[in-house]
């Protein structure tokens, strides 16, 4: 896996991303309230970013077609890295949220061509544990560089030289985009073309590659059966079919992870008003670790099975298993340490989460649509993280207990998750694309092989003669 040219920048590159993101990231709205800017301006400018993030990740996939892998990466580090500089300036509202937009733009594009870029890189065999170091990646980010910008701050006194550091992080992410081979996800082709591709194609070219020595498409199937068929539009398949139930699990439980950076802080507090914020920073560690280790863990397991979403149910239900433990801490008043357990669970749901719904996307859409998936997995993440903050920050304003009745209500959310995954599970069918996936054509070709008639059944009768 790792001679896979390009791997090792790319992953620099998303250490690099996630890297200048998690720095800034609570230290922007910090300076905008120490400098007296008002609560609503802090919240606006992530807002703004999430927003600006998940609205260019609906266009990505679109760029990479356009310019390729490369080129993509190189100009989102830019926008992410460049503007940040431009904090040094002050937090004057017009400037804050312009910068927000930008940079968001940078990083919702940046999200998604890493992820897509790492299932073109590798062998498919090896994309399980691929995937999982890209979580591995992010995690280390977060885990370092979340706390690091406001101990910089805290330490110098200012803010600028965080702006600073994090504008020459994303940079670097931007540098590694030169050392990735240029590469292009796939084109879609017209629905006339793709029609033209019979069965018989199929096994042909399975036949030559045999003959030239390659393995079989049937036995360079990867853990988590991605289709490899020749690219092609997946016709008469709505999208949403393949990808609600990853993107749904997804979603939920990052709607949860929302919750938690929002509300564990003063929860801890609230228990334990001496050591809270102790907890709270060590909990969140926890959660972090746990979620880097099992997402890598998740990974390695579906390249052991062959199959993608083996392990989804179990981590959907460990996330709720560790909300619904939050809720009672803080409810009942326990001892704040208990959080870190209830964080573990959660992390380690989260991060198997991640994996799987990312493979099971990467499973049912067509070779073609590795750029869509990762849009939508993407998306899924980002629209949960801020729906979660939103929504249970509503909930903690209107209820009598507060977090309790937030970490209760995202452990619901997470469930609907849980329910549907288990359905999917009952229902059956790991829906495909039914068009250019070698998985869907070799079930099509065993069923024609059944309904056909034997030989002797249809020759016509003879007189006896050879």
């Amino acid at each position: 896996m790792w001679k896979a040219p390009g791997l090792i920048p790319t992953l620099v590159a998303v250490l690099a991303a996630f890297g200048g993101w998690s720095l800034l990231l609570p230290v922007i709205p910090q300076a905008i309230l120490d400098d007296g800017r008002g609560a609503g301006l802090a919240g606006a400018y992530t807002g703004v970013f999430m927003a600006a993030t998940v609205l260019t990740q609906t266009q990505t996939p679109r760029m990479l077609r356009r310019f390729g892998y490369g080129q993509t990466m190189f100009v989102s580090g830019l926008l992410l890295g460049l503007p940040t500089f431009l904090h040094v300036f002050g937090t004057d509202a017009a400037l804050v949220l312009g910068i927000a937009v930008i940079r968001g733009m940078g990083f919702g594009a940046l999200t998604v061509a890493e992820s897509a870029l790492i299932a073109e890189l590798v062998p498919l065999k090896f994309l399980g544990k691929a995937s999982g170091a890209l979580g591995v990646a992010v995690g280390v980010a977060q885990l370092t560089c979340l706390p690091l910008g406001l101990a910089i701050a805290h330490w110098t006194g200012t803010y600028q030289w965080v702006y600073v550091l994090g504008g020459v992080i994303s940079l670097v992410g931007s540098a590694m985009a030169l050392l990735i081979p240029k590469l292009k996800a796939a084109a879609k082709t017209p629905t006339a073309k793709a029609t033209e591709a019979k069965t018989s194609t199929a096994t042909t070219s399975t036949a030559s590659k045999n003959a030239e020595g390659t393995a079989p498409e049937t036995a360079e199937k990867p853990a988590t059966e991605l289709p490899t068929g020749d690219p092609g539009p997946a016709e008469n398949v709505s999208t949403w079919r393949l990808v609600a139930v990853p993107a749904l699990a997804m979603g939920t439980t990052a709607m949860g992870f929302g919750g938690i950076s929002a509300f564990l802080a003063p929860a801890a507090r609230e228990i334990d008003l001496v050591a809270g914020a102790i907890v709270a920073g060590a909990a969140l560690s926890v959660m972090g670790g746990a979620q880097m280790v099992f997402r890598y863990i998740a990974g390695a397991w579906a390249d052991r099975k062959g199959k993608a979403g083996t392990l989804i149910i179990g981590a959907l239900a460990a996330g709720v298993v560790g909300l619904v433990f939050m809720a009672l801490v803080v409810y009942a008043g326990w001892s704040a340490w208990w959080l870190l357990g209830a964080a573990a669970f959660y992390g380690a749901g989260f991060g198997m989460v991640q994996n799987e719904a990312l493979l099971l996307m990467f499973a049912r859409l067509p070779r073609e649509r590795t750029a869509e998936a990762s849009a939508y997995w993407n998306m899924a993440f980002d629209s949960g993280t801020g729906t979660g903050s939103f929504a249970l920050g509503l909930v903690a304003g209107v209820a009598l207990q507060p977090y309790p009745a937030v970490f209760a209500v995202a452990a619901g959310l997470m469930s609907i998750g849980l329910v549907a995954a288990i359905l999917d599970h009952i229902v059956g069918a790991h829906r495909v694309a039914e068009r250019h996936n070698t998985r869907a054509t070799l079930r099509k070709l065993g069923g024609a092989v059944v309904k056909r008639k034997p030989v002797s059944e249809t020759r016509p009768e003879t007189d006896g003669r050879n």
